[in-house]
Formats: structure tokens, sequence, C-alpha cells
């Protein structure tokens, strides 16, 4: 945290700020790590003795003069000076809960005290920041300043201070802005009920809500105290170690060895063009014209196309009421979408991304007739989850521009993007779409061609193991009951649901086909899907909807579960029938474990780390176990590899454990620590 600096003006005046920006907060490598062994009252030199009794205590006053971030720290060293003042565009808020810790230099104490006990829980516990004019409305700062006048504004203001036309606030003694104290002891039960079920596998967000309890309760001095035991325990737990390995991996997945290390420079897109407008190109047009992009969307009809820009304005204007964008904001966005029929306007098209079904001579029809279509320059995509891009790009002359840019459903709210290389495509089409992602607020990863890239392929034993349980006896609702509690938003059934049955056979028909030794095939889905079941689409799949799109257990499952068994000729195992929750997560995930080992011994991501990033933004993992790969060594290669080769026996191939992950239980060395170091061919 050195982003900040103490500044004598004249005799008697002090402003904390800088000319740059004021503080992001504490370098997080001090969290989770070695550096806790030691109990400290704070991080680092900083201390709250240090906030309290040299900045707090001054006998000068001190001014913060905040523009840019004032961030965990960096605000909580704001909040014990005797005023704040900012730009309208500063940043300031408490973000630690994201690293599995809480505020740590009494802004656990101080906040509730200048903007009130519910907005200081939420900010705290959402890690959700204000603007400076929202701060302004709250009482976090004092006064708003243009950012060329913002130190001769903090002068005044600390001048007035010391002569006394103003007041000398000490932040940490403020009562005016707390409740009486049974209106906050239900404020603060409240927010514990909301965190246990939103938080359901998370301590650290009830500890933060029970220190901020204890200062109210029995004052600031004894909150202080609870606060720095508090952080002293919750820097050695797994959820900070597994948040702070996280939070550097999404940062990682940038860096691409032999790419980004070799000075190209990103080109400019500035008109994108999707082929299909179904849910998945809807939902990469929303985002792209949510960050300023022209965005042409073809279909093949005029009823397909009428339909497909319908669902974009559906969510433009869903996002505006979240979001509260201004109607000026929502008319511009709407402008920048055009539907088309045909491939005229696809001339000056920098990118076109294809978002077809899942057909792959519809698709080799599609990327042979781009380049008739588009300039020399632009970059063919496609959004396939799970077909090799070389197949796709088969009829296509221009090899070294084909890539695959793999968004999440929903497109406009998953965070992630993965980029797929094929050995022909060229550095510059790679350099190019990582700006794209960073440009739309995605997390990108880079991976290798193969069926199923990374995320898909390492996914594809998910939905298998679920559907190999429950034809030897395990219940479809417990197995997706126990995947929610581990911290999954929704189980392997709800998530077939989602996608639709027809996606999730012709997915699984493509990895069968790839991978026949280790997959488990069941005629299940489809059996279900000859009676129309289509999941969430029409309100019936393996669970039934109603028009809020609620899910509810379907006894008449079970019909087709006998069935499937019939022809898989398969017989109910005791044992499986009566699986404890633990035994549910461990056979769901560790065959995803499995092939995660295969994707990086092949090679096909560069590091474990970006495992980690698509395990969590791609598919729902959940970020406190620090991602696929991090909780596996969590749990040990050798005891994971035991488990598979014990079920392999019973169940067979599938769940055989690869040779890699074999080497790494008998060497005793972590799954990802190999190719950390020797990887390159990325």
């Amino acid at each position: 945290m050195d982003d900040y600096k103490v500044v004598r003006l004249t005799p008697g005046l002090y402003l904390l700020g800088s000319n740059r920006k004021f503080s992001a907060g504490f370098d997080v490598t001090a969290f989770g790590g070695s550096q806790g062994r030691k109990k400290q009252r704070g991080l680092g030199f900083m201390s709250i003795e240090f906030v309290t009794e040299t900045l707090e205590a001054a006998r000068k006053p001190l001014v913060a003069a905040i523009d840019g971030p004032a961030l965990g720290g960096g605000l909580e060293v704001a909040l014990a000076c005797h005023a704040r003042i900012s730009t309208s565009a500063a940043r300031l808020g408490l973000p630690e809960l994201q690293y599995g810790i809480l505020p740590g230099l009494g802004g656990t104490q101080r906040l509730p005290r200048l903007v009130g006990l519910p907005k200081a829980l939420e900010m705290m516990l959402m890690s959700k920041p204000v603007n400076g004019n929202d701060a302004k409305k709250l009482g976090l700062v004092d006064a708003i300043a243009p950012a060329d006048e913002l130190l001769s504004v903090a002068c005044c203001w600390a001048l007035d201070i010391l002569e006394c036309k103003r007041p000398w606030v000490l932040s940490l003694y403020r009562t005016d802005k707390l409740e009486p104290l049974a209106e906050a002891k239900a404020t603060l039960n409240l927010a514990r009920v909301q965190n246990r079920k939103r938080n359901l596998n998370l301590n650290h967000p009830l500890v933060c809500i029970d220190v901020v309890e204890q200062g109210i309760v029995f004052g600031p001095q004894t909150g202080l105290w609870k606060e720095a035991e508090a952080l002293h325990e919750l820097r050695q737990s797994q959820t900070c170690r597994s948040l702070v390995h996280f939070f550097f991996a999404q940062r990682a997945t940038s860096k691409i060895p032999g790419i980004t290390d070799t000075g190209l420079l990103s080109r400019k897109v500035n008109k994108v063009a999707i082929i299909g407008g179904g849910l998945m190109g809807c939902g990469i047009a929303t985002v792209l014209i949510l960050n300023n992009y022209h965005v042409i969307v073809k279909e093949v009809n005029g009823n397909s196309l009428h339909a497909g820009i319908g669902r974009i304005r559906a969510n433009l204007l869903s996002l505006a009421k979240k979001q509260r964008f201004t109607q000026e904001k929502l008319k511009k966005a709407i402008s920048l979408l055009n539907g088309v029929l045909n491939y005229d306007s696809f001339k000056d098209v920098d990118l076109v991304i294809e978002a077809v079904h899942e057909d792959v001579s519809l698709k080799q029809q599609i990327f042979a007739d781009l380049d008739t279509y588009c300039p020399p320059h632009c970059i063919f995509a496609s959004n396939t989850s799970a077909i090799n891009l070389n197949l796709i790009g088969d009829r296509t002359k221009s090899q070294n521009r084909i890539v695959g840019a793999h968004f999440f459903s929903p497109a406009h709210i998953m965070p992630l993007l993965e980029i797929v290389r094929t050995e022909r495509t060229c550095r510059q089409v790679i350099v190019d779409l990582l700006d794209l992602g960073k440009r739309i607020k995605k997390t990108p990863v880079v991976v290798r061609n193969c069926t199923g890239f990374a995320v898909s392929r390492m996914f594809f034993p998910y939905s298998q193991a679920a559907v190999l349980l429950i034809e030897r006896g395990a219940n479809v609702y417990r197995i997706d009951q126990a995947i929610v509690k581990f911290g999954v938003p929704i189980g392997p059934f709800r998530m077939v649901d989602r996608i639709g049955f027809g996606v999730a056979i012709a997915v699984d028909t493509n990895f069968v086909e790839s991978f026949p030794e280790r997959s488990y095939r069941s005629m299940l889905i489809p059996v279900m899907r000859e009676d129309n079941r289509q999941g969430e689409r029409n309100g019936k799949g393996f669970y039934v909807y109603d028009g809020k799109q609620i899910a509810s257990p379907d006894p008449e499952v079970m019909k087709y579960i006998e069935k499937a068994r019939s022809i898989s000729d398969v017989t109910i195992d005791s044992k499986l029938t009566k699986l404890c929750e633990e035994d549910i997560v461990e056979m769901i995930f560790f065959p995803v474990v499995n092939e995660a080992c295969r994707v990086l011994a092949e090679g096909i991501a560069a590091k474990a780390s970006d495992l980690d990033v698509a395990s969590v933004n791609g598919m729902g993992f959940p970020a406190y176990r620090g991602g696929i790969i991090f909780w596996a060594d969590s749990l040990g290669s050798r005891y994971i590899c035991s488990k598979l080769e014990d079920w392999s026996k019973e169940y067979g191939e599938f769940f055989k454990p690869c040779a890699y992950l074999t080497e790494r239980a008998s060497e005793g060395t972590s799954l990802g620590a190999i190719i950390e170091q020797t990887n390159s061919r990325l």
C-alpha cells in the first residue's frame, strides 16, 4: 500500500492523497500466506494502532484528498482522517471479503458510523464500492471537487478545521448515524440470515457481522480488538488461500507465452457480425452492444430474425432496469444493432462470430461463405462449445484467422471467454480477441483446439457421472441438492434442463465419439426427449417448471430412469442408493478432475490456474474453493487417484485414473506444479 502519501502543505495543514490516485489497498499477496503467522493488528507496516493513535488522534487536521480508487486499506486510512474530499469519479469501498478476510484497519467500526449500518453492511458483505457522488450523499466523503481543484479544496477544509470553522470529527466515535441498539441487532440478524442463504459454505461474512456488532454493543475499541483477532484467524483459513489463489489466477490468464510477450499490438474491432439469433447469439450481441460495438445479426428468415432482435431488446431492457440505464444510453445501445438476412453488409466487418446450433455441415458452409463476403483482415470465430475447429473450418481457405470465441450461457452475464487457437491461428488474432475480451469485461482463457477445448471437455464427465449414478440407484434430486450444497449454483440435472435436451445430446454425442473408451453411454436423456421433454424450454425435463421458471421435482422422471436401466442392462447398486453428500460430490467431480489432468498433460491449457478460472467463471465451480485443480490439490492426488481406482473396478473405465494423475499420485506431488513450471507450448 504505497499509493498514498501524507503531505504537509503549511504549518498545521496536512493532506492525505497523491498526484495520481489515492490507494487501491494493500498488496493481496499479504493475504493467505506465511505473512499471517505473526499476529498483527493490521497489515504490513500499517496497523490499527498507527491509524487510530497516530492518524486519527493527531493534534493537527488530516484531510484525505481522494481521486481514483480508495479501496480496502486505502479507504480505511481515509476513514481515520478528519475529513475526506473526493472527485465524483473516485471509487470508495471495502472489498476484503472477496479475499476471505474482513476490513483490518478499523473499517468494520468506522464505516457504519459514517454511512449507517445497513449501507455499511452492504458495502462490506457485497464488496460493493460507491462513486464519489454517492459517497457524498451517504456522508462517506464531506465534499466533491473537480480533479484539478481537489488539493486546493482539501487545503481549505484543513484550514477551516484548524481554525474551528468546521467540526473536528473522529469517525471512530461518531454515533449519530447508528440505529438504536434493538434496531441495529435486528439489522445485523437479517444480514446473517441473508448471508447464510447467499453464501452457504462461507464463514467469514458472518465473522464480519459479528465484529461490527461487537463494536456497536461494547464500543469501538472493543470492536477494534475483535477485528484484529478475527483478521488474524481468517488470514490462515483455506477460504482465504483459495480466494487469493483465484484472484491471481484471473490476472494471469491474459499472459500467454509466445503471444502477449512478443510486442504485438491489438487491432481495433469496430464492427462485429453475429450469425445466429438464438439464445447464445443474442447474448453475445447484447454484451457487445453494451460495450459500444456496432453489431449485425444475421438469420435465415424474417421470423427468426424478428425473434432474435426481440431477444436482444429484451436483454437490454432487463439490464437497463437492473443497472439503471438512462433512456439516452438505452436508445444509443439499440441504435448499434442491425438485423440482416444476407451477407451483403459483411464487407466491412472486423469480426464474425458464428453462433448457430451444433451442426457440423451447417458451420462448415458458413465458414466457406465468409471467405467470399468478408474483408481480408476479418477474424472468423465460432462459438461452438465442443466441435473441433479444424472440422468446422474444413472448407475455408483462411485457416490462419479461424479461432474459437466460446461464450457461456447466458453470454451477457457469464464472465468467461474461452479463446481457442488451432495450429494455424495467427498470433495477431489471439491478441485481438484478448483485447476484445478485456473491453467487454470478460475474463479470457486461451486454450488449444480439441473436441470440447478445455472447459466443456474437462466437464463432460460431470453430467455423465450423474447419469451413471442414477441409473444405478442414486436419486436425481439428492444429487442436485448435494452439488448445490457444495457451492455450484445448479446441479447437473438442473443444468441439462437449462441448456436444453437437444444441445445436451449433441454435445454428449461429440464426446462419446471422440473419447469412446472413457465415456458413459446412456439413453436416459434421448428417451426423455422422445417423450417431448425439452427442459426449461417447454417446462418439462428432469424438473417441471411453472410460469416463472420455478423448478419442482417430477415423480414421472422415475419411469424414464427405469427404461434407461433396461436399455443399458444395469442393475441397482445398494451402495449408490445410500450415498452421503460427500460421496456424491466426489463421484461427480473426481472424473472432472481426471479429465482436467488429461487437458493439462496434452497442453490444451498452458497452466493449471487457467483451468481453475475456467471452472469457476464458466461452470460455476465455487471460487472460494479456488477452482477445480486447486480444490483437488487440497484433497491430494493420492486420495483422488485411490478413489477413482476403486470405482473403476466396480463401475468400469469411466472412472479409470489417467496416466498423469497416476504419476502425480505416485510422486505425491500437486496436479498443477509440473505443468506450471514446464508447459510453455501454448
